[in-house]
Order: structure tokens, then C-alpha cells, then sequence
């Protein structure tokens, strides 16, 4: 029976994972968060055992728990493009200096560390698909703050990677675009606050145009959260040790889109929903720049596709969930809180 110890259970992946975990497994899950609005039922269940706290307060609880568990995952961390480029300190802080410890008490305590690297960290590379072992890692100059989440990321996977040629038990995973239920808040109204999917439905939701940045041109891979889920427990299950010491890209290469098809997607699809054709036909697609968008520290990538070999064939993994059938699953999942959503033009 493993214990696993998450850390920022109460966010996107963290709340996924535990409710997989609890589902179809007799392992523990020992959790933390500063909020539990995702986790539901999920508090109350007999093998999770959750503690509200902070991982920059609560470092003697954190240390104990890395110490009495056998998986570590330190899920906490900024990842809003705003923030990159208005708060480049707070992201560096959190993504980076507040997870050195936790890397450093598995390493002290022997866990396996199963560590959120980020399809970012490959930057502006210029390959059709990236290789976790052969592309570049390009970032933009100094004054674009908007690469500080990709470089924090980028240098904690190298740090890892070093305390693993010491002996650290380790396996990285770079999510690509994973979206689903519960990836942010759809009640937030402020643009660039949460993730492209997320924001354009809160948007249709409301009614409300929705702006393309730079035209929308760049592309995404879009993955279903179930389908991350998936070859996360593999991850963690970690048959034979097949994971260990390992990167792993997890993303669908088949759900490449660009944002302008995402929000055109979207738009079709929320005209077959009674809950959200009324809204969505008020709903105009307009162009900005990503100056006046995010702010003139912001750069873009036009295309981020993973290679996904290794993931497959070492864990026996693939991707399943076209981009439609992902789309309709995030709509039935919001249906419940259009009402509350909508509230927040009064």
C-alpha cells in the first residue's frame, strides 16, 4: 500500500489524481492545500488525509510527510502567463525556491520524487516535435519576463536531474495543455487570469467577446485530464522501476489546434448546449496584441507538439480523448454553474 504525499492537492492535476488514487487503488494520499473547493467528498474519504497549509509556512509538516511517504509530488506553483510577465519574482520564489526543499527531503529521505516539469521549458524550440532527450531548451532575452516560469522550471529539472546522478529516485513529467473540469475558476472575469480554455468559456458563459491574441494563430496540443491521469499512475505505480530516472512528455499530438480553431470550436459547440447557445451567439471573436493583452514582457510560441514515444512504450500508455469528445466533457462538467458564472456581469 504506497502513502503519496501531493502537495497542492487541492489544485487542477492534484485533485484528478486523488480522486483516481481513492477510486482504483488502496494507496494513501496525505495532502496539502491552503483551499479544498475541488476536493469535495474527496476530504472525508478514510485514506486521505488532508492539511490545510502552506508549503513556504508549514516546512517541519512537509518535511515529516516526505519522510513517512514513498511518492513525492510538489504540485505547487504558479502558472498563469500574467503573472509571468507582471509578478516574475512571485513565480520564481514559489516554482522555484519554495520546491528545492521538498526536492532536497526526498533526495535525504530516498522517495521517489515524481516532479511537475512543464512543457515550457522547451521555450521557442524550433523541432516539430519535442524530444525530452535531444530538443533545445530556447528562452527569450532578459527583458521578456514571460520565459522566468520556463527558465525556474528548466533549471529545477536540471537540479533534479544532478541529485539523481547522486542517487535521487526521480521521474519528470512535462504535461502538454492538460484541460478538463476544475483547471481554473470560470467565476474569474479579469482576462489573462486563467488558462485559455477556461477563459474563453467563462466569456461564452457570459456572453462576453473573446480576444485573440496575435490572432490566434499559435498552436497548442491539447490533452484530456483523464488521459494525464492515466500515465500519471503509471508514474507513481512505477512497475519494475521503469520510471525512474526518466522523463516523460505526456500530451496528445493529435489534438494539435490553433487558438482561433479552439475558440471557433468552442463557439459550435456551445450552440447545441440550451445552458450556453444563448450567450455564445452574443459572442464576438476580436484581435489584440499580446502587448496589450498580457502586458510587453510576454513572447509566444506558435507551435508546442510532444514527442510521446517513450511515454508510450515504456508505460504501456497512449492518449485516447480526441479533442471533441474533451471539449463536450468540459461543457457537460460546467453545465451546473452557468447561473453563478453569469452573475458576475451584474
Amino acid at each position: 500500500m504506497k502513502k503519496v504525499l501531493i502537495l497542492g492537492v487541492n489544485g487542477f492535476i492534484g485533485h484528478h489524481l486523488s480522486k483516481r488514487i481513492l477510486e482504483t487503488t488502496d494507496w494513501e494520499v496525505y495532502g496539502m492545500d491552503m483551499q479544498t473547493e475541488r476536493l469535495g467528498d474527496l476530504i472525508n474519504h478514510p485514506r486521505m488525509h488532508f492539511f490545510e497549509g502552506d508549503i513556504t509556512i508549514n516546512k517541519e509538516w512537509v518535511e515529516y510527510h516526505v519522510k513517512k511517504c514513498d511518492v513525492i509530488l510538489p504540485l505547487v506553483a504558479i502558472a498563469t502567463p500574467s503573472t509571468y510577465v507582471k509578478q516574475p519574482l512571485r513565480v520564481f520564489e514559489l516554482d522555484f525556491e519554495a520546491n528545492l526543499p521538498i526536492v532536497r527531503s526526498a533526495a535525504k529521505y530516498g522517495k521517489h520524487l515524481v516532479f511537475p516539469s512543464t512543457s515550457e521549458v522547451y521555450g521557442m524550440c524550433h523541432d516539430e516535435e519535442f524530444d525530452p532527450e535531444e530538443s533545445e531548451l530556447i528562452c527569450g532575452p532578459i527583458n521578456k519576463p514571460r520565459w522566468i516560469y520556463s527558465c525556474a522550471k528548466q533549471l529545477m529539472d536540471r537540479v533534479i536531474w544532478g541529485y539523481g546522478m547522486e542517487g535521487l529516485n526521480f521521474t519528470l513529467f512535462r504535461p502538454f495543455n492538460w484541460i478538463g473540469a476544475g483547471l481554473d475558476n470560470i467565476h474569474t472575469p479579469k482576462e489573462g487570469s486563467s488558462r485559455v480554455v477556461t477563459q474563453f468559456f467563462g466569456h461564452i458563459v457570459r456572453g462576453e467577446n473573446i480576444s485573440l491574441v496575435d490572432g490566434g494563430a499559435q498552436k497548442r496540443a491539447f490533452t484530456y485530464i483523464d488521459d494525464g491521469i492515466d500515465a500519471l499512475m503509471r508514474i507513481i505505480d512505477n512497475k519494475n522501476g521503469v520510471a525512474s530516472g526518466k522523463i516523460y512528455n505526456i500530451g496528445n499530438p493529435s489534438n494539435n489546434y490553433s487558438i482561433r480553431e479552439l475558440a471557433h470550436m468552442m463557439l459550435t459547440l456551445a450552440a447545441e448546449y440550451p445552458e450556453y447557445s444563448e450567450t455564445a451567439k452574443k459572442v464576438q471573436l476580436t484581435e489584440t496584441t499580446s502587448g496589450a493583452y498580457y502586458g510587453a514582457g510576454y513572447q509566444d510560441v506558435q507551435n508546442r507538439v510532444p514527442k510521446i514515444t517513450n511515454t508510450c512504450e515504456e508505460l504501456g500508455w497512449a492518449p485516447t480523448t480526441d479533442m471533441k469528445d474533451t471539449m463536450r466533457n468540459i461543457f457537460d462538467a460546467y453545465r451546473s454553474q452557468v447561473a453563478e458564472a453569469r452573475s458576475l456581469m451584474d
